[in-house]
């Protein structure tokens, strides 16, 4: 678990130093930093997105994924739920917290590296991909504490229990960690982190986190082939 504490003490430190840093901007210095991390997620799920969909045997699955992830969101209500728990955590001046949380959960949690990292650190004892992950998911934090404040540091303990999880289960579900499962999941991730982008910046409002369950659907679809 070396790894995953690693990574997750560097968001925590990320989202605290960011989160000082925000307050000595400047208003109109946060609109444009904010603005610049919703042109970034909207390349950043662009980039993920043909990456991907390019190399994927089941090129319609992304499609199924996300019409049925959409439907269970909208039953489960998740998003209103997040978004009540959020106005309880939020300070006064952090607008938007609940977009910039999403994007940092997705982009924490959803990557590749994300995903391999506990399972090589639990079946091999390397931990390389997760320390190489903590420095880019630290970076991160700062920045998008920088803008939507000190709520980002949540995303640590939501990344701690999903990297930790993995971790735990990790000979269960290495078998079913494919590539074919990663770059569908990928896809998906880039769909939900462009549309964090466009909600950044006020295009318009979709309910990503309702979304959300999509990200599961592959691996159920190929674990049932299997």
């Amino acid at each position: 678990m070396l790894g995953t504490i690693v990574n997750t003490s560097t968001i925590i430190i990320g989202s605290c130093i960011g989160a000082l840093l925000k307050k000595g901007i400047k208003e109109k210095y946060k609109t444009t930093i904010t603005q610049a991390l919703g042109l970034i997620a909207i390349s950043l799920g662009v980039t993920w997105i043909v990456k991907n969909i390019s190399q994927s045997k089941e090129p319609i699955l992304f499609i199924v994924s996300l019409v049925l992830g959409g439907f269970i969101g909208e039953i489960l209500d998740i998003e209103s739920k997040i978004n009540r728990l959020g106005n309880k955590v939020k300070k006064g001046d952090e607008n938007n917290l609940i977009e910039g949380l999403t994007t940092a959960v997705l982009l924490f949690c959803v990557g590749t590296m994300s995903i391999l990292g506990p399972l090589e650190s639990a079946l091999k004892g390397d931990n390389t991909l997760l320390f190489t992950n903590a420095l880019l998911d630290g970076i991160t934090s700062l920045i998008l504490a920088s803008s939507f404040g000190i709520g980002i540091i949540l995303s640590a303990f939501i990344l701690f229990i999903w990297q930790g999880s993995i971790y735990l289960s990790a000979q269960i579900i290495a078998p079913f960690v494919t590539h074919e499962i990663l770059g569908q999941v990928s896809i998906i991730g880039g769909i939900l982190i462009l549309s964090t982008g466009i909600n950044i910046l006020e295009i318009k409002k979709i309910k990503t986190i309702n979304l959300l369950p999509a990200l599961i659907i592959p691996v159920f679809y190929y674990i049932l082939l299997t």
